[in-house]
């Protein structure tokens, strides 16, 4: 979606035209698939943030153009909301001390961004949703003034045809109606990408889809939203209904959501984006010159524009990617699970714990897809977004019994996957010392039950304890979570509550 996008009108013939042109570059793609033009193995990795701007006081600063302007620097981009911005990390080697190297740049590029941020009164707070947030601020009003997010929310709106209803049910139930997108705006989330060739895309794919309720188990860190405490992670069933452009009578019939988990494990990468084809009408139909069969048919490699923007506009947790480096076609998946935060140190342990399992999963004889259905990883991802770290998952027995059960994902992750992650990064290279320092973030995680939304949670009703008002003491959460953030410790390492005076 980073592409210049104009702003206009379409056409009924436009979208006639586009939907030709995604069949004619999915043909491309299958081309492409068949005669191997893909990139040889080069285990790269890719890192995206998203990020919150906030005042000393805790609250929202629509102010990212003026940040931009003055951070002055490509690896900083808009994001949808006038309150967000996005940091984009080169791809880096998945070998040696490559994490350390992640966090040293990370620190660096955040701590520039967060002096320039308060020049003009704002500051950076890397975390899944801004829990000082409330509703007048996720307003049209209040989206980047950039034509390609006015576009896709007058598309979206439009297709929708009424307001887009929020209605969350936690801890505390929130309903609330929406008359454009930028609800969406709170999300922010951590993006991991990992180029693989098509050989191996379904393997890592799959693996991707069976532990992403760990991931989000792990690192649950959106609470709250428009004031209400709702599930330990709020990002997912906030996405999915603040960008569901079908009305209930379409959501009665079984239509797919633009953002959703899947339906099933895969076995190729065309079949993602044959999918998206196959089930989702274009929302932004603008057609690149290029014709890629031509292209093909002469040798060349094509853009595959279209099916990129498309792509672009369907909101799966795991995505495919297709991309060109150099004139070389690759593939990637873009994990795009976990929320932002709550530290440097957090996000790289995420990102080392999802590369190296990832990595053992794929490599296993009898990976675990083939004994968890489906609908279990689903059940889990659900049940990983409601309660955190203390959630319960399915998982397969071991040895040959068969069948699934269900077992606490902290000792899942203490007993099973933590050690495949360390296989997975001993596979990669990974240095042992970057191994070890990162994964044991995620075991203390798991020993303490500590969390970005634990942290909040229990910060939030020490506030109310102490008398504070509901806004008063998300305020002060909010603000205490920054101060934490930028001193740098993991977050099970963060004492609740707030210093004496």
């Amino acid at each position: 979606m980073g592409e210049k996008i104009v702003a206009g009108a379409f056409a009924p013939s436009d979208r006639q035209a586009y939907r030709e042109k995604l069949t004619q570059c999915l043909t491309g793609l299958e081309r492409l698939l068949s005669e191997r033009r893909f990139d040889r193995p080069r285990n790269l990795m890719g890192l995206e943030i998203e990020l919150n701007l906030a005042g000393s006081d805790g609250m929202p600063r629509m102010r990212n153009a003026e940040v931009l302007q003055r951070i002055a620097s490509r690896d900083f981009q808009t994001e949808l909301g006038m309150f967000n911005l996005e940091v984009n990390i080169l791809p880096h080697r998945l070998s040696g001390r490559v994490f350390d190297q992640l966090a040293e740049e990370l620190r660096t590029g955040l701590a520039y961004a967060h002096r320039k941020a308060a020049e003009v009164d704002a500051g950076i707070v890397m975390i899944g949703i801004l829990p000082t947030l409330g509703r007048h601020d996720v307003v049209s009003a209040n989206l980047s003034d950039v034509d390609r997010y006015t576009l896709l929310n007058d598309q979206m709106a439009a297709a929708r045809g009424e307001e887009f209803v929020l209605d969350i049910e936690g801890v505390e139930r929130l309903v609330s109606t929406s008359a454009s997108i930028a609800p969406e705006s709170a999300c922010t989330s951590v993006q991991l990408h990992l180029q693989v060739t098509p050989d191996r895309f379904a393997d890592v794919w799959n693996a991707a889809q069976a532990v992403a309720s760990v991931q989000i188990a792990l690192g649950a860190n959106s609470p709250f939203l428009f004031g209400k405490e709702l599930w330990r992670e709020s990002r997912p069933p906030l996405f999915q209904q603040a960008t569901d452009v079908r009305p209930p009578e379409l959501r009665n019939q079984g239509v797919r959501p633009r953002t959703w988990f899947g339906e099933r494990w895969i076995s190729s990468a065309y079949e993602l984006f044959e999918e998206n084809l196959r089930y989702y009408p274009p929302l932004l139909p603008i057609c690149d010159e290029e014709d890629p069969l031509r292209v093909l048919d002469e040798g060349g490699v094509p853009t595959l524009a279209e099916l990129v923007l498309h792509n672009g506009t369907v909101y799966r947790w795991n995505r495919p990617v297709y991309g060109l480096a150099a004139g070389v076609p690759h593939l990637r998946v873009e994990n795009r699970v976990l929320p932002a935060g709550p530290t440097v140190v957090d996000v790289i342990a995420n990102a080392a714990f999802y590369y190296g399992l990832v990595r053992a999963l794929a490599d296993e004889s009898r990976p675990v897809w083939t004994k968890l259905p489906f609908e279990a990883a689903a059940e889990n991802f659900d049940a990983a977004c409601r309660h955190g770290i203390e959630a319960e998952l399915l998982w397969p027995r071991p040895g040959r019994s068969g069948g699934v059960a269900k077992v606490p994902a902290v000792k899942l992750v203490q007993d099973e996957l933590l050690p495949l992650a360390a296989a997975g990064l001993d596979a990669w290279n990974i240095e042992p010392s970057d191994r070890d320092r990162y994964l044991g973030v995620i075991e203390e995680r798991c020993r303490l039950r500590a969390n970005g939304a634990s942290w909040q949670v229990d910060t939030y009703h020490r506030a109310l304890e102490a008398g504070l008002a509901r806004e008063g003491a998300l305020a002060a959460t909010t603000r205490r979570y920054g101060e934490l953030m930028q001193v740098g410790e993991p977050v099970h390492t963060w004492p609740v509550g707030f210093p004496a005076p």
